[in-house]
C-alpha cells in the first residue's frame, strides 16, 4: 500500500507542476501519514533530511560548485577552446571536435555540464555558425558533449552517489570516471565526423606546432587543476571535501592572474554559487528522506528478489536496470534520481557481482543522457537557448549523437574493465 501511495503521488505532484524537490519530500509525507500520526510523521521526514545532510563529504560539493563557477568567468573557457582547436580544428568537423574536446576538459574542471553548455555554445556554437556550421547541429554536439564532465573528475554527482551507496570511494569513483568519460567523448567525435562529411562542413585550418605549444602553454595552468585535485586525493595528500578546498583556492590564485575576473564581481559569484549549492542540498535532503521510507518498507529488497526472479543473468539484469535507468532518467534530474535508486539497484547488482564502483559509473552514465532529453533535460535546454534554436529543430542531429552515447554506455556496462582498470592501478 505504502509503495503505491508513494509513487502515485510523486507522479501527480510532478504532473501538476511542482518542484521536484518538494514532490519528494511531500510524497514522502503522504506515505508516512498512512503508518503514523501527523507530528511523528513530520518530525521523521524532517529528521531524516538533516541526517541525510550531515555527512563531511558533502562539503565538497558547494566547494566544487564555487571553484567552477570562479572559472566559468574567468577565462578559462576561451583558453581550453583554443587549445582544443589547436588539437583537431583541421580535421573533418573540426570545430564540432573542438566543441566535444572543450566540453570535456572544461565540464571536468568546473564539474558542472550546464556551466560547460552555456559556456561552449556561446563561443564555439557561434563560431561554427559562422563558419557555416548549422545552428541545430552545434546545438546538438555542445549539448552531448557537455555532460562528459559529470563522468570525468572531479565531479559533483560522484560525490552524491558515493553518500548514497553508503561510502564507495570518491577516489576510485574518480579514477574510474576518466575512460569512460573519454570513451564517450571520442563517440561523439566519431558521430560528428561523419554528420561533418555528410553535411560537407568546412574543415578548419591546420595549426603549425607552434600554435599547439603556445595554446596548450596558455591552458596549462587551467588543466593543472585536475592534477591538482585528483593528485592529490589519490596521493592521500588530502579528502575529496579538502580538495574541493583546494581547488577554490586554487581557482582564486589563477583568475587573479588571468585579471578577468574583478574583485567586485567576487560577490555575485559567490551569491550564484550559494543558490546552485542550496538548490543540490535540498534535493539530497528530500531524496534522503525518501530512500529512508523507502528502506523502511523494505522496497529495495523486494524489487531485488522481483529482478533475480526474472532472471539471474547478468546481462539481462544489467540490461533491464539500464532500460529503467534512461526512463527514469527522462522525467527526474540527476541528483534525486541518483539518491533514490541507489539503494533500489545497488544490493541487486552486488547481488550478481557487480562492483559498486563499476555500477556508480553506469549508473552517472545513464542520467547523463537523461540531461539531453525533455521534459526535464536541463543541458539540453541550456545548450537550445544558447544556440538560439528550438527542441524540434535540434532533435535529428541529436539523435545519432545519442545512439553514440548508448553504445559507449553499452561498451561501459558490459566490459567492467574500462571502469576499474585505473582504480585497480592505484589499489582502490
Amino acid at each position: 500500500m505504502e509503495i503505491f501511495i508513494l509513487v502515485f503521488s510523486f507522479i501527480i505532484l510532478l504532473g501538476i507542476g511542482v518542484p521536484i524537490a518538494w514532490s519528494i519530500g511531500l510524497s514522502s509525507i503522504f506515505t508516512m501519514l498512512v503508518s503514523i500520526p501527523a507530528i511523528p510523521a513530520f518530525t521523521t521526514v524532517a529528521q531524516r533530511m538533516i541526517t541525510g545532510l550531515d555527512s563531511f563529504s558533502l562539503l565538497a560539493i558547494p566547494f566544487f560548485v564555487l571553484a567552477g563557477q570562479i572559472m566559468n568567468r574567468g577565462g578559462i573557457a576561451k583558453r581550453l577552446i583554443a587549445f582544443a582547436k589547436a588539437l583537431v580544428g583541421s580535421l573533418p568537423g573540426g570545430l564540432a571536435h573542438v566543441n566535444i574536446i572543450a566540453a570535456m576538459l572544461f565540464g571536468a574542471i568546473s564539474g558542472s555540464a550546464v556551466a560547460a553548455a552555456s559556456a561552449l555554445g556561446s563561443t564555439v556554437g557561434r563560431k561554427m555558425e559562422e563558419e557555416g556550421y548549422s545552428k541545430e547541429f552545434a546545438a546538438a554536439v555542445n549539448v552531448t558533449a557537455s555532460t562528459t564532465g559529470l563522468v570525468i573528475p572531479p565531479s559533483n554527482i560522484l560525490i552524491v552517489y558515493s553518500l548514497a551507496s553508503g561510502g564507495v570511494s570518491i577516489a576510485a569513483l574518480f579514477l574510474a570516471g576518466y575512460v569512460p568519460g573519454i570513451l564517450t567523448g571520442l563517440m561523439l567525435m566519431l558521430v560528428a565526423a561523419v554528420w561533418s562529411k555528410y553535411r560537407n562542413f568546412p574543415v578548419g585550418e591546420k595549426s603549425n606546432f607552434k600554435t599547439v605549444i603556445s595554446t596548450f602553454i596558455d591552458a596549462l595552468p587551467s588543466l593543472f587543476l585536475l592534477f591538482v585535485v585528483i593528485g592529490g586525493i589519490v596521493a592521500g595528500i588530502f579528502t575529496a571535501t579538502e580538495a574541493s578546498a583546494a581547488a577554490v583556492l586554487y581557482c582564486l590564485i589563477l583568475t587573479y592572474f588571468y585579471g578577468e575576473v574583478a574583485i567586485r564581481e567576487l560577490p555575485s559569484i559567490f551569491l550564484q554559487s550559494v543558490e546552485t549549492t542550496a538548490i543540490v542540498m535540498l534535493l539530497i535532503g528530500t531524496s534522503m528522506s525518501m530512500s529512508w521510507i523507502m528502506a523502511y518498507e523494505n522496497i529495495p529488497q523486494n524489487i531485488t528478489d522481483i529482478l533475480l526472479s526474472v532472471s539471474d543473468n547478468k546481462i539481462i539484469i544489467l540490461l533491464i536496470i539500464n532500460l529503467i535507468l534512461l526512463f527514469v532518467g527522462i522525467f527526474m534530474d540527476m541528483t534525486p534520481a541518483v539518491l533514490i535508486f541507489t539503494p533500489i539497484f545497488l544490493p541487486v547488482v552486488q547481488a550478481i557481482g557487480i562492483d559498486p564502483t563499476h555500477f556508480g559509473i553506469i549508473m552517472v552514465m545513464n542520467l547523463c543522457i537523461g540531461l539531453c532529453t525533455p521534459p526535464v533535460g536541463a543541458v539540453l535546454f541550456v545548450g537550445v537557448g544558447v544556440a538560439g534554436t528550438t527542441i524540434q529543430k535540434v532533435v535529428r542531429p541529436l539523435l545519432p549523437l545519442f545512439v553514440a552515447m548508448l553504445v559507449a554506455l553499452l561498451l561501459v556496462t558490459y566490459i567492467p574493465a574500462l571502469s576499474l582498470w585505473l582504480p585497480s592501478i592505484f589499489g582502490l
